[in-house]
């Protein structure tokens, strides 16, 4: 299945190619740019979209999005992901943004959505708690009414990048009498505030990218709840929806496919068995990418009609990360002895990495890729979700 595009469709795709090729900072072109970049780096590409005004693809245009259409959507996401662009910073545009805007009071949708766009504010998102990681509905972290604020405390984990937040948004829960999914709020908080502790957490890659969040009596004002009261679950699952669908990553696969296939001609010799069975393995995976990109452009072209995805959101999380999880194990299994180090971090650190570059973050690359079929709600649930929404079980 192909996406037949219009000549006005067509024209923005070139515009697009040609814009990143003309734009893109060079100093962002890094293996990881999640751990490699410092804010102010990883800031760049975000404000050169702001000034074009395509920072943020799903955002409408009364709110500062370009208003383009589903179709427009899909091939800005295509192109950027497969030129290997730093995507605008997620918890801010994709995800916190389109619940201010959806959700929020005019007050809020004032403060906050101009400053998302410029870059100004950094989000991180507070969900995950020790033992409430996919099953959110079992967060524990309180948030007592005292006047005109919130009393808050708990201990969130997992947050991507909260050393560079300016703001969290947290589900908090305000009410431990109701059901779980029904005594949970929507609230945003100041980074800034006394009682806010974040502490590193480093991963098996060597790498510091998720963070421990602790929240010690830190006072946030009323005006900082989203929608009403104990109704944050209808908010967090929007949110989550927007999370996933944007996990298919077809663009990703495919570039790391491409480079995959180099790394195997320049490292197996033709006549050994195992360069067989790599052309074999990357064949299954290339299938993978072309049938969950098939899948996409269905459900794109229900979505340009007006039709719901509906439980898709699951199906291409899931696809989505085990493909790229599958792309890495190959990779690093091409390389072979000279994938195995590690890299020293920070990656200024001036040590001596043996073999060629692309061997010098395959393990980096690997151990990291493990996360993905766990965060954003992890693959387990998501069949869960399936299992329940399509086959009635």
């Amino acid at each position: 299945m192909e996406l037949a595009l219009s000549p006005a469709d067509a024209a923005f795709r070139d515009e697009v190619r040609a814009f990143i090729k003309d734009n893109y900072p060079a100093e962002m072109r890094v293996p990881n740019p999640e751990t490699d970049l410092t804010k102010e780096q990883m800031l760049l590409w975000h404000r050169i979209l702001a000034e074009k005004g395509w920072i943020a693809p799903l955002w409408p245009k009364e709110y500062g999005g370009p208003g383009w259409s589903i179709t427009r959507r899909f091939i800005f996401e295509q192109e950027t992901t497969r030129a290997g662009t730093m995507p605008p910073l997620a918890f801010s545009v994709t995800m916190v943004g389109p619940v201010i805007y959806t959700f929020g009071n005019d007050a809020q949708k004032k403060q906050f959505l101009p400053r998302i766009l410029s870059g100004e504010d950094w989000w991180c998102q507070g969900y995950s708690e020790p033992g409430s990681g996919s099953d959110l509905a079992t967060v524990r972290t309180k948030a007592v009414r005292d006047g005109d604020h919130y009393v808050v405390n708990g201990h969130k984990t997992w947050t991507t990048l909260a050393q560079h937040a300016d703001w969290i948004f947290c589900l908090v829960r305000t009410d431990p009498a109701a059901k779980p999914q029904s005594g949970i709020s929507f609230l945003l908080i100041d980074m800034k505030s006394p009682g806010v502790t974040v502490r590193p957490i480093i991963t098996i890659d060597g790498s510091h990218e998720v963070n421990d969040v602790f929240l010690e009596n830190v006072r946030v004002p009323v005006e900082n709840l989203i929608g009403e009261e104990n109704k944050g679950w209808t908010y967090a699952k929007f949110l989550l929806g927007n999370e996933r669908t944007s996990m298919a990553g077809i663009g990703r696969s495919t570039r790391y496919i491409e480079r995959l296939k180099k790394i195997v001609k320049a490292e197996i010799p033709e006549d050994d068995p195992a360069h067989l069975e790599f052309i074999r393995d990357i064949a299954r995976v290339e299938l993978d990418v072309l049938a969950l990109e098939a899948t996409e452009l269905r459900v794109v072209a229900q979505m340009a009609r007006g039709i719901d995805p509906g439980p898709a959101a699951s199906l291409f999380k899931i696809r989505g990360t085990e493909v790229f999880q599958n792309i890495t194990e190959l990779t690093h299994r091409a390389i072979g002895n000279d994938g195995l180090a590690i890299r020293e971090h920070p990656v200024s650190a001036n040590r001596f990495m043996p073999g060629p570059d692309y061997g010098h973050t395959a393990s980096e690359k690997y151990l990291n890729s493990r996360k993905l079929s766990i965060y954003g709600g992890s693959n387990e649930i998501q069949r869960n979700i399936i299992a329940k929404a399509v086959l009635g079980l």
